[in-house]
């Protein structure tokens, strides 16, 4: 259905997409919301952060008699970013709304406690993508908060039945520290010594130079990793159907996307059990959980679906049920309501 009267929506955020790095919310939601009949404006895509962070007050500023603002959060840098704008929208009296991604916010309400209330406690609403956000906002006593999960086409992703598991490791992120790349090799290296033929495909841009560090350090434990750099969502869909376990490796993390479509691709997942995850995926239901930086567990897990491909197989179907509920015409309904 089409808004007869399109409703003006300004999107602030990390639209970095065409610069090497991930397609992230900024790039699918607002895409999605256009389609829908609403009229956004998106910023910033400028590499540099200085230059970042003045396009986006430029861009608010210009259009300051928007219906709404979304304004993507993060718990890192980016976070002040957020600040920054969210008191430049309430200056100008537009309805701001956060959408709440950092797996560390919990930490930013600990220990920014009078910058989290300007910019939360003010918001028109705060969008968590994830129950896990969701509990620490509302304990921390925002009332203007609701969930609303990462969509995705479900349409777009074929379930692919894997009844005959093989040791092929899928891992898709950017390169980052907080990602903990580096764990994904020390598992194929353990993984080897089991299955010397076991292999692993790592997807995804550098964000902080771990994608040579990774590199490097598969070079000095000596085995060999497919590094595809970024890809399409529809390459690495593709690629996807050549591997059997996709591994996720985080230090934080919130509702990522990646874990969301491999639940949709019919992977079975082997994850640490940090963050938003416990909220997202059930141990030995949907997934296999470990705990951080636990290299010995992740691979007695994979081993463990590689001797049990009926539970696998089950686990994935478990985590395609839970995804389909995050199709985006479910979610669509959640957001019209929102920006009515």
């Amino acid at each position: 259905m089409i808004l007869k009267e399109k409703i003006q929506i300004v999107y602030i955020g990390n639209k970095l997409s065409t610069k090497g790095y991930n397609v992230t919310t900024i790039d699918t939601l607002s895409s999605q919301l256009e389609l829908e009949g609403y009229r956004l404006v998106v910023a910033s895509s400028f590499k540099n952060l200085l230059l970042r962070l003045m396009d986006m007050f430029f861009v608010v500023l210009k259009n300051r008699k928007a219906d709404y603002l979304l304004l993507d959060t993060y718990s890192t840098s980016a976070f002040w970013f957020a600040f920054l704008i969210s008191q430049l929208a309430r200056i100008l009296n537009i309805k701001y709304i956060p959408i709440l991604h950092g797996g560390n916010l919990p930490n930013r309400l600990r220990e920014n406690p009078k910058s989290c209330q300007l910019i939360f406690g003010n918001a028109y609403k705060n969008v968590a993508p994830s129950n896990y956000l969701l509990k620490y906002f509302t304990e921390a006593g925002f009332k203007n908060i609701l969930f609303i999960p990462n969509a995705i086409e479900i349409e777009k992703y074929q379930f692919k039945l894997r009844t005959d598991l093989q040791p092929k490791l899928l891992w898709v992120r950017a390169f980052a520290s907080i990602y903990n790349p580096k764990m994904a090799v020390d598992v194929l290296v353990e993984l080897k010594k089991k299955y010397p033929l076991a292999e692993l495909c790592m997807i995804g841009p550098d964000k902080d130079g771990s994608l040579e560090q990774t590199k490097k350090y598969a070079q000095e434990k000596g085995v060999d990793i497919v590094f595809t750099g970024k890809l399409s969502k529809e390459q690495w869909i593709t690629i996807s159907q050549n591997y059997a376990v996709f591994i996720n490796t985080t230090h934080f993390d919130n509702t990522p996307v990646s874990v969301i479509e491999a639940m949709a691709l019919g992977l079975p997942i082997v994850s640490t059990r940090v963050g938003g995850i416990p909220f997202l995926l059930s141990d030995q239901e949907n997934a296999l959980l470990v705990s951080d930086n636990a290299t010995g567990e992740m691979v007695s897990a994979i081993l463990f679906l590689l001797m049990n491909p009926d539970i696998a197989l089950d686990i994935a179907n478990q985590a395609r049920k839970i995804v389909e509920t995050f199709d985006w015409q479910q979610t669509k309904l959640l957001w019209k309501d929102l920006l009515s």
